[in-house]
């Protein structure tokens, strides 16, 4: 029995570092590409129209909501919430089939 527990632990512990390293590949690739396109920005005309602000805003928002998912930031739906839903939904269940 210990066996399948560390190895449950172990799948868990695996899948939670694959999303970390997810979330800091995706967060290395935005500095690295907004980088570029700043200093691409800079080279064609100066500062006088900061377009790669855009394409910073529009990655940037994906990235909150990838650090929200990854780091359970979310208070609404998150991972307590989840287990407290489950557990009540497998009690209701129990009652149900108590009664019939």
């Amino acid at each position: 029995m210990d066996y399948q527990k560390d190895e449950n632990k172990y799948l868990r512990a695996k899948e939670r570092v694959d999303e970390l390293k997810k979330f800091y590949g995706n967060l290395t690739s935005y500095v690295l590409v907004i980088t570029g396109l700043a200093i691409l920005n800079y080279y064609t005309n100066g500062w006088s129209y900061m377009w790669f602000l855009w394409a910073a805003f529009g990655w940037g928002i994906g990235l909150i909501f990838h650090a929200i998912g990854t780091f359970n930031l979310n208070p609404f739906f998150g991972k307590d919430w989840e287990k407290r839903k489950i557990k009540e939904l497998m009690d209701k269940d129990e009652n149900q089939r108590k009664w019939q």
